[in-house]
């Protein structure tokens, strides 16, 4: 952690590969937000990696990204849970969702 930084606060980065048939579609979306939502860090996605970023709570935000199969999502958080949160999400992502 940088100096001067609040304790147990993490700024983390992290990507996955869309590897599942669909991409980033409606259940996905769904799927990758209920799991974000678990964590009480700040979760953002973007499929660029500079951004723009989309809040990874918001299924309608999430919907919008429209990534598709090939795509890299970047994800990053902020909060004391946020290099979990990431882990996760990238394992979901790599699991192509549970749906194949």
């Amino acid at each position: 952690m940088a100096d001067g930084g609040e304790i147990g606060m993490q700024d983390v980065k992290a990507h996955a590969l869309l590897i599942n048939e669909v991409g980033l579609h409606a259940r996905p979306s769904v799927k990758l937000t209920q799991l974000a939502k678990r964590f009480a860090a700040t979760i953002e996605i973007a499929i660029a990696a500079d951004g723009p970023w989309t809040d990874a709570k918001s299924p309608v935000k999430i919907m919008r990204v429209k990534a598709a199969k090939g795509e890299t999502l970047y994800m990053r958080a902020n909060g004391t849970d946020a290099e979990e949160a990431l882990r996760a999400l990238a394992d979901l992502v790599n699991r192509k969702f549970d749906e194949e």
